[in-house]
C-alpha cells in the first residue's frame, strides 16, 4: 500500500500519526469521521472544524440515561397527581355513605325487625286456648271469647260449624316467623289427650304495637322424632368406673341431703349445692368412663332416687361429672345433667 506523504498536510498531520496508538490509527482511517481531536478543536481531516470531541458514544450514552430518568419523574409526577386527586374523592364519597346510604345497606335491618315477637307469641297461646278447645253446649261462650282475637266482621266461631267437642291440655309457642314489621306466622306446639298439634296462626300488628289474627289458622304435621346416632363410649376404662361407684354412691347420698359441710369434702373448690330432701338416693346403677388422662375425667352417672311424696315411685336420672385426682383421691369439680347420647 502506498504511503502518502505528510509533506502536504502540514505539520497538524504529522503529530496526529505519531501520537496516536496502533489500534486507534487503524480505525480512523478505516473510518475518517471518528478521528481524534487535539487541542485547537480540528479533527484529522484537514479542511473542516471538529466540533466533535471523541466521537458520539459518550453523548449518545448520556442521552439514554436522561431519558430514562425523565420517564421515572414523569411516572413519580403522575402517581402524586392521580394520589392527590383520589384522597379527597374517596373522604368525600365515604362521608356520603356513612351519612346515607352506604352505611344504611352494610347495616340494615331486616324487614321482619320491628315485629313485636314475644307479644304475638303470648297473644297466640291465648288464641290458641280458645280456638282449639270447643264444646257444643257452650258455643256461645267460644265466640265471645273469639272476638278479642278476631277481626271486625271475621265469622263468630272461626270455622267451627258448631258440632262436637275438644280439649287441649298444654299450648306452647314453636317459633314466630316474621314476614316483615307487620305480620307473621306464630308456630304453636298443642297437646291434647293422645296427640300433639302443630298450629300455625298468622298475626297482624299495627305501629301502634296492637295485634291481632288475620287468617285462618293451618293444621300442620308435628314434629317428628328425632333417631340418635349410633356408638357410645368404645375404649371404656372399666378399671376406673369400678374404682369410683363407691365413691359416687357416698356423693350422691349427700347430694341427695343437700349437707353442705359434707358435699365440700367432695368438691374440688367449687360449691355444690344438694337436692335438699327432695329426693331420697337409692344406688348408683352405672358409671361410664371414657379412657383419658390420669388426674381428671369427665364421667357419666346412672343414679336411682326415690321423689319425695312420689308413693314409692323411683325415678333413674343420667350425671355428667367433671372429676379430678387429688392425690388418692377423686373430687367433683362440676355436675350437671348430661348430653351424651348413650346415658340410659
Amino acid at each position: 500500500m502506498a504511503r502518502r506523504s505528510a509533506a502536504g498536510r502540514g505539520r497538524d498531520t504529522a503529530v496526529v500519526e505519531e501520537r496516536a496508538a496502533p489500534g486507534r490509527a487503524l480505525a480512523s482511517s478505516a473510518d475518517p469521521s471518528w478521528g481524534l481531536t487535539e487541542p485547537g478543536g480540528h479533527g484529522g481531516r484537514p479542511g473542516r472544524g471538529g466540533g466533535r470531541t471523541g466521537g458520539r458514544w459518550g453523548g449518545s450514552g448520556g442521552r439514554w440515561w436522561v431519558w430514562a430518568g425523565r420517564a421515572v419523574l414523569w411516572a413519580l409526577i403522575l402517581v402524586i397527581l392521580v394520589n392527590g386527586v383520589r384522597a379527597p374523592f374517596e373522604r368525600f364519597t365515604a362521608d356520603d355513605s356513612s351519612a346515607g346510604g352506604g352505611a344504611g345497606t352494610a347495616s340494615k335491618p331486616p324487614k321482619s325487625a320491628g315485629f313485636p315477637s314475644s307479644a304475638a307469641g303470648a297473644f297466640a297461646i291465648q288464641f290458641a286456648n280458645v280456638y282449639l278447645n270447643y264444646d257444643q253446649k257452650t258455643a256461645p261462650a267460644r265466640e265471645a271469647q273469639l272476638r278479642t282475637f278476631l277481626p271486625d266482621g271475621a265469622d263468630a266461631q272461626f270455622g267451627w260449624n258448631g258440632v262436637g267437642k275438644m280439649q287441649v291440655q298444654s299450648v306452647q309457642v314453636a317459633g314466630v316467623d316474621a314476614r316483615d314489621a307487620g305480620n307473621a306466622t306464630v308456630t304453636l306446639l298443642a297437646r291434647t289427650a293422645d296427640r300433639w298439634l302443630r298450629l300455625a296462626v298468622p298475626v297482624y300488628a299495627d305501629k301502634s304495637g296492637s295485634l291481632v289474627v288475620s287468617a285462618r289458622p293451618a293444621l300442620l304435621p308435628p314434629p317428628t322424632k328425632a333417631q340418635l346416632p349410633q356408638g357410645g363410649v368404645e375404649d371404656r376404662d372399666t378399671a376406673l368406673e369400678n374404682e369410683l361407684k363407691p365413691f359416687l354412691g357416698t356423693f350422691f347420698k349427700e347430694y341427695a341431703d343437700g349437707n353442705q359441710e359434707a358435699l365440700s369434702r367432695f368438691s374440688a373448690g367449687t360449691a355444690i349445692t344438694g337436692l335438699a330432701r327432695s329426693v331420697a338416693f337409692m344406688q348408683v346403677k352405672e358409671v361410664i368412663a371414657a379412657k383419658g388422662p390420669n388426674g381428671e375425667r369427665t364421667v357419666t352417672a346412672t343414679v336411682v332416687w326415690q321423689p319425695a311424696g312420689g308413693g314409692g315411685g323411683e325415678l333413674e336420672q343420667s350425671y355428667q361429672l367433671a372429676m379430678v385426682k387429688k392425690g388418692t383421691t377423686w373430687l367433683v369439680r362440676d355436675i350437671r345433667g348430661t348430653t351424651e347420647p348413650s346415658a340410659s
